[in-house]
Formats: C-alpha cells, structure tokens, sequence
C-alpha cells in the first residue's frame, strides 16, 4: 500500500484524449473546435489533456464536427465527479469495514464529525475550486460516511485539536453548531471524543493520521497531505504509529475533561 499523487480522473483524460484523436483524424484545431464549442484555445486544450473535466457541450460539438455518430457524446455518462479524491478510495473502503477507527486530526474537525454547514464551508474553500456538481456529490458522500457512527460494534475515538475547535470555518452560528454537534456524538457509548489542548510538545505536532482496525484484527494507517494520502500496514510503521496515538490520547484531556471544554467554546458563541 503505497501513496499516490492527487491527478485528474483517468476518465476525465481518456476522454480529453479520445476528442484529440478524434480531432486531429478530421483535420480540425483547437481553435475551430473552441470557436464552435464557445470555448477559449487553453479550455480547449486543458480538457483534451484531463486536467479538466471535458464540457458536455464541448463533447456535443466535437461528435458532431469529427462525425463520431455517438461515440464521443457517450462519454459524458463516464465523468460524473468522484464521490472522494482519488487517492482515498483505497481508505474509504477500509474505513467502511474496519472495526475500530482511531484519529487525530490537529488542525480540522473529522468529516466523520462535521456537520453540513462546516463540510460545505471547506469544500467551497477548496483550490483550485470546485464546480458545483462535485460539492454536492462531494458533500452527500461525506454524509452518508457518517452512517458508520451508528453501528456499535465499531468503536471510534477521535482526538481533535485545540485549533480546530477555535477555528471557525464559517459563521459563529454555525461553528456553535458544528460543537453542539461534537457534544451530541460523544455521547454514543462507541464514540470517545478527546481535546488536544494547544500549546507544548507531543507527537501530534507531525500531523494527523487515522489508524484502521480490520475485521481480521489487522492493523492500517492512513496519512492524508495537501495533494496525496498514503495507506499503509507495514508492522514497523504501524507500531510506531499506534504508540504515537496511545501517546496523544494520554496528553490529551480525557472525554469528560474534553466536554466540559467544546460546550465552554459553544456557550461563548
């Protein structure tokens, strides 16, 4: 199990590709294509190398000038946005099955944990933007994630940062919210939510990290970075990670210590 980069969907340039070839076998440029389509040269050119989502409107017109009866027109059924980053399908699917889930996240509430309004706030922060078919689906995938908090033979323990307890990601109201809700969850007996109180030293400053216990009481780590996320099981770096979390957890405030501080920051909204 190894990392892997954050690059467009292979569909998005197998298709960008196929309207090239297309393209070029008729004898028409970027340009004209662009002209027809009512798009710009590097438009043009950014959906034909999959950097870009290929417009459907540019599909319609590129089947129509190269004559491919249909068979550029049937991709559009293929570049429906991804309900996660690609680089997490692996963990998602594993996430789905684990057991127990153990995470530490210094800077952002877990998406297991977030409400809607804060899930919406980020996903409209992200660069490059979004457009907004990929948000929803991006947002109702996140949702139905959280389903996995009402199965009770799985235990969740979640340690979250200070910072991101203080750190509003939309409106007060709706942050009061977003902690209100932390509260409620924390009070399902397989959930155990914990505050890393800022300030000091402890193995969390590297950054955070989600450990996975599968139905074969095997153990998996998952690191997730600006551009790409890694999922691992080597027995040594699992070692050190479950040491580090164990750690963190006995640093942290403990799950009375850890309520009493979220429903401070609530009434103080």
């Amino acid at each position: 199990m190894t990392g892997e980069t954050s690059q467009p969907p292979m569909a998005w340039r197998y298709c960008g590709n196929q309207i090239k070839l297309w393209r070029t076998q008729a004898g028409i440029s970027r340009e004209e294509l662009g002209r027809e389509a009512g798009y710009e040269y590097e438009s043009v050119k950014s959906m034909e190398q999959g950097r870009r989502r290929p417009a459907v409107r540019l599909l319609e017109v590129a089947d129509e000038m190269c004559r491919a009866r249909g068979m550029l027109l049937a991709a559009q059924d293929y570049l429906q946005p991804e309900r996660f980053v690609s680089y997490a399908q692996d963990f998602i699917r594993y996430e789905a099955e684990a057991i127990a889930i153990s995470s530490y996240q210094p800077l952002l509430i877990p998406g297991l944990l977030q409400t809607e309004e804060t899930m919406r706030a980020l996903f409209n922060g992200h660069w490059p933007p979004m457009d907004d078919e990929t948000v929803e689906k991006r947002l109702a995938a996140r949702l139905a994630r959280q389903s996995l908090l009402a199965n009770l033979r799985k235990s969740f323990s979640f340690v979250i940062g200070d910072t991101a307890l203080r750190h509003p990601v939309s409106t007060p109201d709706a942050h009061k919210r977003q902690l209100l809700h932390l509260l409620a969850a924390a009070e399902q007996r397989n959930v155990t939510v914990q505050v890393m109180p800022a300030g000091g030293s402890h193995p969390g400053l590297d950054g955070p990290f989600v450990l996975l216990e599968t139905p074969e009481l095997n153990l998996l780590g998952y690191e997730e970075g600006q551009t790409r996320g890694a999922l691992y099981s080597d027995a040594k770096e699992i070692s050190v990670i479950a040491r580090r979390h164990a750690m963190i957890a006995r640093q942290a405030f403990t799950p009375d210590e850890s309520a009493r501080f979220i429903r401070k920051l609530a009434e103080g909204l």
